[in-house]
């Protein structure tokens, strides 16, 4: 009998010659389940996916209840849909007053397109500027502003007009000018091997972007909702974006992305033409209901406040002379290592012994950590005891 694994690799589409092969039946918590019935910590939440964990019994019912009323109706932003509207209203409760317009989309690559396309249609410019070593996404004008030439020579030409700056480097913010119409960055860098910039610099870039006109599109696509030890990332540098990119954790386990700005740039999409952005699935009803229910399970059970500490436990524990550096912010942290080849054998003897890690696009080097926020000390203890034990093995 064929089994679920040569079916994977015979009509599933793949992405590299190695995938990792793991098969799971189920989920919960911060664990995932094989057929085995083995349980495997969760130190990556799908990418930053799964703040609340694994089958949050509130998301779980929004989604039934959801799913008895109605699902796909029409195209976004026609239909006047309970989901996405309180969800957009809590969202926007949340948010500085400037952030009041709620643009849903699919994923948080399609956020990047429509805020790329937005600011070129507000501000009437049409270069962009981006940072070294970003990523945004794998879609055309993600990938165009991705700071890393080996993830995009094979797919140019990509977007004209984008110009790159060094992220957290103040000397190059005039290359953001009167023709620059957004800058895109990160509010902290994911997939450089998390990457936090300084006070001053942010600060800095708010204030070029306002001496320009340039609108600042800040990406917390991985950095939102509690994982820095903030709602949002840019609150802990005193700034406030024109454009704000969500996604990941914002869907509580479903597909959905956002990017949010104000009524009046967002009008920009009336007119010349109407419909300037289009998505069918956008905000889809299922996904809204699930996404507002994770913000209610993250507001009123405070996961945020307690990311601080969890975040010092695992610096606490993580200490080996091997370890380079342990960098980040909050519950999104990167280990770094002597190489890559050390790195992935670590990361493949963590997985063996019961705990999944990743390493990062741009920063091979170093292994990624961003477990659910509900994880416990305990389970912080053990999860760090097998990375440990992990290095030993490689290293001694």
């Amino acid at each position: 009998m064929t089994t679920l694994r040569q079916l994977f690799l015979a009509n599933n589409a793949q992405t590299t010659n190695f995938p990792l092969l793991l098969e799971f039946e189920r989920a919960e918590g911060i664990y995932m389940y094989d057929a085995a019935g083995k349980a495997f910590i969760d130190l990556i939440s799908g990418i930053g996916v799964s703040s609340l964990g694994h089958g949050n019994p509130h998301v779980i019912e929004a989604i039934k209840q959801q799913v008895d009323k109605y699902m796909h109706l029409m195209v976004y932003g026609e239909f006047v849909q309970t989901p996405q509207v309180r969800f957009a209203e809590k969202l926007v409760s949340l948010l500085p007053e400037n952030l009041q317009s709620v643009y849903f989309t699919n994923s948080g690559a399609e956020a990047v397109e429509g805020a790329l396309k937005l600011a070129k249609r507000f501000t009437g410019r049409q270069q962009i500027v981006a940072c070294h070593n970003s990523y945004h996404g794998s879609s055309h004008g993600a990938l165009s502003v991705m700071g890393n030439e080996e993830f995009k020579q094979a797919y140019r030409p990509l977007l004209p007009g984008i110009n790159f700056i060094r992220f957290n480097v103040i000397d190059d913010l005039p290359l953001i000018t009167g023709e620059t119409a957004c800058v895109i960055v990160e509010t902290i860098q994911g997939e450089a091997g998390v990457r936090v910039p300084d006070l001053a610099y942010m600060q800095a870039l708010r204030k070029r972007c306002d001496e320009t006109g340039t609108l600042l599109i800040l990406d917390e696509i991985q950095a939102a909702f509690g994982r820095t030890g903030k709602l949002f990332a840019f609150e802990h540098f005193g700034i406030v974006p024109d454009i704000l990119l969500l996604a990941k954790a914002l869907g509580g386990g479903m597909p959905v992305g956002a990017f949010i700005s104000s009524n009046h740039i967002m009008g920009a999409f009336k007119e010349n033409p109407i419909l300037g952005h289009i998505t069918t699935f956008g905000g889809h009803p299922v996904c809204c209901a699930a996404g507002l229910a994770a913000l209610e399970v993250l507001i009123n059970d405070d996961l945020v406040s307690g990311v601080a500490e969890k975040e010092m436990q695992f610096r606490k524990l993580l200490v080996h002379p091997a370890i380079k550096e342990v960098r980040g912010k909050g519950l999104m942290l990167a280990i770094e290592l002597e190489n890559f080849d050390l790195n992935k054998k670590i990361i493949d003897r963590c997985i063996e012994h019961g705990v999944i890690t990743d390493w990062f696009l741009h920063c091979s080097n170093s292994m990624r950590l961003a477990p659910p926020l509900i994880i416990n000390p305990a389970e912080i203890e053990k999860s760090c005891a097998v990375i440990i034990e992990a290095i030993d093995y490689y290293t001694n």
